[in-house]
């Protein structure tokens, strides 16, 4: 595939805010989140309310075919300054000569929305990609990885003017995953109930709108492995094994993993100091850091190397691997057991 213009979310959106529409937008990847906020944009603001019936167009890659789409661009917009096409699971479009032609020589007062979801655009297709670049924006809407998730609602909320503490962030990012749709739903759930005088959510706010426990969580879990605090361990263990959407394997062991991957890397880091490990590691502040300068006192070297085959063994047996028949919540104990002992 042709290399793409470094382009991200923030800065399409900051020139759509500006007024700067381009030709062509054409949205792909696997997060669907910030592809349907673009296009969304798009739709609400490029066009007078009174302008939309005469000037903008939705189509489906499914129901019209590339030669459609192109002809439909190529009209001129009734008294108005532009017209929009957006075209829905443009993924489902047969073939694209017929818009690559189109784009060589695209239509100044036509802004066309490609929305391509579940996966990117075929990258043996470099005359389409190299066409797309040069009329417009080609952007790859990325699933963000876990690490990323807290910078993520700590932003929205601030663009919300509300704030969040560290411990709620974790919180949050661990019950709902990396689903971005139903992440920002259940912030706008949070934000409202939160009063005009007090926009903090706390770890309270966080259990009454959410729903998730602020004492029984992954958060707390994890907190009670670094420190090695065998009782509470047991005491979330057991009230996860009795409420287990409250916390589950799948949630539990990329915790774990992540953590104890991270310990083992910070034994390495020159300097063993907060500041020091926090740049080592990359983290995004060094109150970060605190979790694995506590590690290093409670555990060793060894005993880090032993628990990640631990939880690799944990793993595939959570997935049917010589595992015929011990629960979810009896592998959970027996990974718990075996890391504080």
């Amino acid at each position: 595939m042709a290399e793409a213009k470094t382009v991200t979310f923030e800065s399409i959106m900051r020139q759509l805010k500006e007024g700067q529409y381009k030709p062509v937008y054409y949205l792909h990847g696997d997060e669907s989140y910030y592809i349907d906020k673009i296009a969304d944009y798009i739709a609400e603001n490029a066009l007078q309310p009174e302008e939309r019936d005469f000037n903008q167009t939705i189509m489906f890659g499914s129901d019209v075919s590339a030669s459609q789409i192109a002809d439909t661009c190529r009209r001129y917009p009734m008294m108005a300054e532009r017209q929009v096409v957006i075209v829905k699971e443009a993924q489902n479009l047969k073939n694209t000569e017929a818009l690559e032609k189109y784009m060589q020589q695209p239509m100044p007062t036509t802004v066309l929305v490609m929305c391509h979801k579940n996966g990117k655009i075929d990258g043996k297709k470099r005359g389409y990609v190299k066409a797309i670049q040069q009329a417009g924006i080609l952007f790859e809407s990325a699933k963000l990885r876990d690490r990323d998730l807290p910078a993520f609602i700590e932003n929205y909320l601030k663009q919300k003017n509300a704030s969040i503490d560290p411990k709620s962030t974790q919180i949050i990012a661990d019950a709902i995953g990396a689903d971005l749709s139903r992440l920002t739903s259940e912030l706008e759930k949070v934000l409202i109930s939160l009063p005009e005088n007090d926009r903090r959510v706390t770890p309270q706010v966080v259990e009454d709108q959410i729903g998730v426990s602020k004492d029984f969580n992954t958060f707390e879990l994890r907190d009670a492995i670094i420190n090695r605090n065998i009782l509470k361990a047991n005491q979330i263990m057991n009230y996860f094994d009795k409420n287990p959407k409250a916390g589950n394997v799948y949630s539990f062991l990329p915790m774990m993993f992540n953590y104890f991957q991270n310990l083992m890397l910070a034994y390495y880091a020159p300097q063993k100091t907060q500041e020091g490990i926090a740049g080592w590691l990359e983290l995004k502040s060094p109150w970060g850091a605190k979790d694995y300068l506590t590690g290093m006192r409670n555990y060793s070297g060894m005993k880090v190397m032993q628990i990640i085959s631990k939880i690799r063994e944990i793993d595939a047996k959570s997935k049917g691997l010589d595992n015929p028949s011990t629960p979810d919540g009896e592998l959970m104990k027996e990974l718990i057991f075996f890391t504080l002992h």
